[in-house]
């Protein structure tokens, strides 16, 4: 596993040697803009320890490579000489520190032994980032109702070797500690916490034993995710799988299927763990750019006028007021893609759809409408929760483009509205001054009430490799929720992906649906060229 002493250009990274609990362990700090200063998103700071989990001893060396200096992990492991497949055999004899100064090379020099101190072991023991508890939002994950797993299907164009696999992901998952952590009750104040653990690969990695060639290919990775919906993760490990999947479908050569449970991290934390693991398929050594953070379009000036104050004010009273009246009794039409009671628990298909992102421009660009995503969290861990209630009429229009304008017109009162940050507010205060327990309840109430729910991220802006296999499709979605359908909807690239988590005894042909959302797209296109 390799990092960039220069970090993008944002910055230094600085590492040292530290002592504590009477072992060395290397320590991440920043240097940001040239000055000498904590990273926030570093505090407490990311540790890696030098003794690993008694298996053997990791060593560290800075080299040299396109200009800059990069920081390499290899391994002794029990007692003998030997080197971690990911890299080429090497003896470490020298560990040096990076400059302070930025944009320039380091001046190497052997690094001292920091002698151990009392007040050096206190100041390490505030900063060790193990046996923090679960925040409420990861609790709530694990209540009736909430108890949701992501799915991430990575389809690539290669088939895929487990070894590379194997030998990457453990370094990658340690980049967020949580992958690497039990959940475990602490028996003083009854609540759950993260407690690191050694990560046995074998507990984690399945590959199953398939023919590469076989007929339906397609049905069978199908058949095997929505087996994967029927269990959970046993809680002795660490919430999260991967299942290598060698059989060719109509879009890859091999699938990669990532099983995590919600409390470790929402669908953004999900994509910058991918993004940390990739690189540009163009350039093996680069890391790929994070998703487009177009501050022209997103950045929209709600409060401009007295007016438009009053309409903030207004839309948000109006939201919130259908919220709460959703949490109490207010419940959608029964139609056929209306849950039942207990559906969280019904195993799920899940399908998806492509199309291409020049479709949806072009309608954008026709219809004067706007893209929204969640771009601004990017390098953020963990979860957050928030809902916006969108409404959705079931009724026949001759003018197809009327219902293009008529969600223009209900997502323009959303957008200038506070919305998502009251019913954020609402959720972290029940939760607060209620328990995760009662929060549980009114959130499924919500999902229970509502008919089915749509989730977006932004993906890469370009062709990615995943430990050297090229990535031709990203589809995430979820299981465990209280609704029949769910849509996630991921870019990458020049296509947009489409996919459904169903419940089939609701909906037995998803397949059906997706093709019905391919034709809707091609229908509306139709018509503004017809228009033009």
């Amino acid at each position: 596993m390799v990092y960039r002493l220069n970090n993008g250009g944002d910055g230094l990274q600085r590492w040292k040697w530290v002592s504590g609990d009477g072992l060395w362990w290397l320590q991440r700090r920043y240097w940001v803009s040239g000055e000498c200063s904590r990273s926030p998103a570093t505090s407490p700071a990311m540790v890696y320890r030098l003794n690993n989990g008694g298996d053997g001893l990791q060593w560290w060396q800075w080299i040299s490579g396109d200009g800059l200096w990069w920081l390499q992990r290899r391994y002794w492991v029990s007692g003998e000489c030997s080197v971690s497949p990911a890299t080429s055999p090497a003896k470490v004899e020298n560990l040096y520190e990076s400059s302070k100064m930025m944009g320039k090379t380091p001046d190497l020099k052997p690094l001292k032994l920091i002698q151990t101190t009392q007040d050096h072991k206190e100041r390490f023991d505030e900063e060790k980032d193990d046996e923090q508890p679960l925040s409420p939002v990861a609790r709530l994950f694990h209540e009736p109702g909430a108890n949701i797993y992501i799915i991430a299907i990575i389809g690539m164009k290669t088939t895929i070797n487990p070894d590379v696999f194997k030998a990457n992901i453990l370094n990658s998952m340690y980049l967020n500690h949580r992958y690497s952590s039990l959940q475990v009750l602490d028996k003083e104040n009854g609540k759950m916490k993260w407690v690191p653990t050694k990560v046995n690969l074998d507990d984690h990695v399945i590959v199953p034993k398939l023919d590469p060639n076989m007929e339906l290919g397609d049905k069978f990775v199908e058949d095997y995710i929505s087996n994967l919906s029927k269990s959970q993760i046993d809680n002795s490990k660490p919430l999260w799988d991967l299942h290598i999947l060698n059989t060719k479908t109509l879009d890859a050569q091999g699938t990669c299927v990532l099983r995590v449970h919600h409390s470790l991290g929402d669908g953004m934390s999900l994509v910058n763990l991918l993004l940390a693991c990739s690189r540009k398929a163009s350039d093996p050594e680069a890391l790929p750019s994070l998703p487009g953070d177009n501050k022209s379009g997103r950045q929209v000036k709600l409060v401009t006028s007295f007016r438009s104050l009053v309409m903030v004010i207004w839309n948000t009273i109006v939201a919130l007021v259908m919220f709460i009246s959703t949490l109490l009794f207010l419940k959608d039409t029964k139609t056929p893609l209306s849950g039942y009671p207990g559906i969280e628990d019904s195993p799920r298909r899940i399908v998806f759809t492509t199309v291409s992102f020049d479709d949806i421009k072009l309608v954008k660009k026709a219809m004067d409408v706007a893209f929204t995503g969640a771009t601004k969290q990017h390098g953020s861990r963990g979860n957050k929760i928030a809902y916006v209630l969108l409404p959705f009429d079931i009724k026949y229009k001759k003018d197809l483009l009327d219902y293009v304008r008529e969600v223009k017109t209900d997502m323009a009162r959303k957008k200038t509205s506070l919305e998502p940050l009251c019913t954020s507010f609402l959720a972290n205060l029940v939760i607060k001054f209620f328990g995760v327990k009662f929060a549980g309840k009114l959130n499924h109430k919500v999902y229970s009430n509502t008919t089915f729910a749509l989730s977006n991220v932004p993906g890469p802006q370009e062709h990615i490799s995943l430990f050297g296999h090229e990535v031709n499709y990203i589809a995430p979605s979820c299981y465990g929720q209280p609704m029949a359908l769910l849509i996630n909807v991921v870019s990458y690239v020049d296509k947009v992906t489409f996919v459904l988590s169903v419940d089939e005894e609701t909906i037995p042909d998803p397949q059906n649906l997706c093709h019905e959302l391919q034709q809707s797209l091609h229908l509306i296109k139709s018509s503004i060229l017809a228009g033009v």
